[in-house]
């Protein structure tokens, strides 16, 4: 019977959910605050799309940046792996042996087994062993930066489509409402791909962005007020 792991979902569902999230919350919150301070539908319809683009860029970029930086120490630590590989192989060797003493084998045993798998590819070996370096955790930018992105952008396009549609002098509770909605499938439809539990999933993301929304309808009333 195949066993379903969802680990290897876990690079760009992480950049996925993140993107998504924070296009729902921030433009969610940027709309209710805009509204708050009694703007007229076009102000908030193009803080809606302003925050869209700009968000989906800054998602995008900062994503990109992120794990680039994540992949620049990786290749160093391959580098440097690679270098004491070929000079210091025995010492190296000994590293492994005491790694899997540690996890449980006899000394005879995990001399064994590292000379084994050293024999197989010793690269590999020590960068997963060692390291805790494997193709699932492998920093991959673009694709992290590509997910963030398009998940931004079809987060904030629900509460860019409330805004057009819903009345203005109810725009803030309509936004609430709907974005907790959006926010919820979101959190359903992440926990149900990672295989972690909907419900927490749902509540905890339903809580910060309450949070969220609330402080930012307390600032756009109180900027409303200041300039009235």
């Amino acid at each position: 019977m195949k066993e379903n792991h969802f680990i290897h979902r876990v690079g760009w569902l992480r950049a996925g959910v993140l993107g998504a999230n924070d296009g729902i919350l921030s433009t969610t919150s940027l709309v209710i605050g805009i509204a708050a301070a009694a703007a007229e539908r076009n102000t908030v319809i193009l803080a809606a799309i302003s925050g869209l683009i700009a968000g989906a860029m800054s998602m995008a970029a900062g994503e990109y940046i992120s794990v680039s930086s994540q992949q620049d120490t990786e290749k160093a630590d391959i580098a440097r792996e690679t270098e004491e590989l070929e000079r210091m192989p025995e010492q190296e060797l000994l590293e492994l042996t005491a790694i899997y003493e540690k996890r449980g084998l006899s000394n005879v045993l995990a001399r064994e087994v590292a000379a084994a798998l050293s024999k197989h590819n010793a690269l590999e070996t020590h960068l997963r062993d060692e390291l805790g370096m494997t193709e699932v955790s492998e920093a991959k930018p673009l694709q992290a930066a590509f997910a963030s992105f398009i998940s931004f952008v079809i987060g904030a396009s629900l509460p860019l489509l409330v805004a057009l549609l819903a009345p203005l002098k109810q725009m803030i509770y309509w936004q609430y409402i709907f974005s907790i909605v959006f926010l919820i499938l979101l959190g359903s439809v992440a926990a149900r791909t990672g295989g972690s539990p909907i419900v927490k999933s749902a509540i905890r993301i339903v809580v910060w962005g309450t949070i969220a929304m609330a402080a930012s309808a307390l600032i756009g009333r109180l900027f409303g007020i200041a300039i009235s």
